[in-house]
């Protein structure tokens, strides 16, 4: 089966605006999108990264190169700030090369927001 190009998405949130939990949260996410999707760090093209307003102490980009993606072009930006969206939370949008249709990816939402997509499956 020929190799497409697809966008993954994930989020987490983090309890408290410490170094060690954004890196903790956002490493763990991007483990279970690998694993749950069975990519490979080749298959990877780029990773964007969101924060919440109320996320300063560090970039969640940084987190992902002290797991190897500093190979990998990464980007950060700011979420937008909606009144009522879920506080301290990170999300990603993976770029990636997959034999999977779009039906068969599995998203990651975990902690505080395993809720955001709940249209989706696990």
């Amino acid at each position: 089966m020929t190799s497409v190009v697809r966008a993954l998405r994930g989020a987490t949130t983090i309890d408290s605006d410490t170094a060690d939990n954004v890196r903790v949260r956002t490493i763990a996410l991007l483990e279970q999108m690998l694993e749950r999707n069975g990519v490979d760090h080749d298959d990877i093209i780029s990773v964007l990264f969101t924060a919440t307003d109320d996320i300063h102490s560090m970039f969640p980009a940084s987190a992902a190169r002290d797991i190897g993606f500093g190979d990998i072009p990464l980007i950060c930006a700011r979420e937008l700030d909606i009144t009522g969206a879920t506080p301290l939370c990170i999300r990603v949008l993976m770029h990636l090369t997959t034999t999977h249709s779009r039906s068969e990816l599995r998203h990651v939402y975990l902690e505080g927001a395993s809720g955001l997509r709940d249209d989706l499956p696990e």
